[in-house]
């Protein structure tokens, strides 16, 4: 996907080019409306926090993505009504503001993302970090890129892998994986779409969370990691089907589809409990050779080495 949207068919470039200039345009948005108290302004839902500008931006980006694809439904969770009953076979699942704890406290760690869906798949992605000014886009088959320059993960040499989560330090289920997997740096960035697209660009290699997880959450992220060749799976080990219910619980995403699969399977048989410490399993896997631990020191008694600082305390 070097070059922008060349070797993709001209209607679909077409739809990618839309899909972007919807997310910078609102995205630029988003940044001027940091300074208004009453767009921060908002509640906690649950587990989430919901601004004013969450909803303001909802209908920006579904007004230009209307444009774009003027038969295409756009749904979103901004608009409860249009979740109900069977999915629309085409049509935009948006993430207005992805990270939205990041975003009215200051913060960077947020991303606002649309995503065109085909059947069960996303074939068209955009994402786009405001205060990185960076665009992330994919069309399926053709690639993924950031700022029109392709991407392409590699796993890192064994014990050299870099964890990325929304904490200060790797904790829980993603101390438990940084253990059991040689992660050795550590990428503390914001919204799950913002850490999906970090290890599209290769900047992390793994991240686990065990929460609640909104199909908005993965659809454009989820098909730009998977084009720049990670993978993404749900904690149980199953793919993101897009179908039925629009939540589930936990994700996986890694830079390479064998760790993704290692990831769900040492889930599966342990749980996510740590595997270090007496009366535990202290095999470890490492990038790249997978099924294949190699000797290192125990990164269990060495602080996790924190490479970048994107977000504090975001809730996903």
């Amino acid at each position: 996907m070097s070059g922008g949207s060349a070797g993709i068919a001209p209607a679909r470039a077409a739809v990618l080019s839309g899909a972007e200039r919807a997310v910078r345009e609102v995205g630029a948005l988003l940044r001027g409306w940091r300074s208004d108290s009453r767009a921060i302004a908002g509640v906690w839902q649950g587990d989430q926090f919901k601004a004013r500008a969450d909803a303001m931006a909802h209908e920006e980006l579904r007004a230009r993505l209307s444009r774009v694809e003027p038969g295409a439904p756009v749904l979103s969770e901004e608009d409860p009504a249009g979740l109900g009953g069977r999915r629309p076979d085409r049509y935009w699942l948006i993430d207005p503001i992805d990270g939205t704890a990041s975003y009215v406290h200051g913060f960077g760690g947020y991303v606002t993302q649309a995503a065109l869906i085909e059947g069960r798949s996303p074939v068209v992605a955009a994402v786009y970090a405001p205060e990185a000014d960076r665009c992330y886009t994919a069309v399926r088959g053709r690639g993924a890129a950031a700022d029109g320059l392709r991407l392409r993960t590699a796993a890192p040499e064994p014990g050299a892998g870099v964890l990325t989560d929304n904490t200060p330090e790797p904790r829980g289920i993603a101390r438990a994986a940084y253990e059991r997997f040689g992660c050795r740096g550590y990428l503390e960035s914001g919204s799950i779409a913002l850490k999906l697209c970090r290890i599209a660009d290769g900047a992390a290699h793994l991240f686990v969370k065990d929460v609640a997880v909104r199909d908005w959450d993965t659809a454009a992220p989820g098909l730009v990691l998977e084009e720049a060749g990670g993978a993404l799976l749900r904690l149980d080990g199953s793919p993101f089907g897009y179908t039925g219910s629009f939540e589930g619980t936990g994700v996986i995403g890694a830079s390479d589809a064998a760790t993704c699969a290692a990831v769900a399977a040492w889930h599966r048989e342990h749980g996510g409990a740590r595997t270090t410490g007496r009366g535990a399993a202290t095999e470890k896997c490492y990038f790249g050779r997978i099924g294949n631990p190699q000797p290192t020191e125990d990164p269990a008694r060495r602080p996790a080495r924190l490479i970048c600082q994107e977000n504090l305390h975001e809730e996903a």
